[in-house]
């Protein structure tokens, strides 16, 4: 099971999913900056929705073993499961298996400040 350093992570979404890595980020408020990633590596089976609140981390259940054991014919480094808000009248249910699991604590702030804030460069006016 994992443990949280302490802090106000109560917003969560996908921040980056790329091969080889998904990055997990939570904060009080995720429009800014992100205190908390939770980085994991070779991502095998992931099932969660691409933002929540509040997730409740726990043991994950004989039957969640199993359907990850029989979705990735062997066991992982790391199972996560939790449940979360995700916006709907129920919780959701969330399940991640990877190879190995870093936790990092800092700010990281989610915009970019200059003439590349966009993301796109438009060629100079004449």
């Amino acid at each position: 099971m994992i443990e949280l350093p302490e802090g106000s992570w109560w917003d969560w979404d996908v921040y980056s999913w790329r091969p080889g890595e998904l990055r997990l980020a939570a904060g009080h408020d995720l429009c800014y900056h992100h205190g908390l990633e939770l980085v994991l590596s070779d991502p095998l089976l992931v099932r969660c929705p691409a933002s929540f609140q509040d997730p409740v981390f726990r043991e994950p259940t004989p039957g969640e073993r199993r359907l990850v054991e029989r979705r990735c014919g062997e066991e992982p480094g790391v199972l996560l499961a939790f449940e979360a808000d995700g916006g709907g009248p129920e919780p959701v249910t969330g399940l991640i298996a990877a190879g190995a699991l870093e936790v990092r604590v800092g700010t990281v702030l989610r915009h970019r400040t200059g003439p590349r804030s966009t993301g796109t460069t438009a060629p100079p006016r004449r």
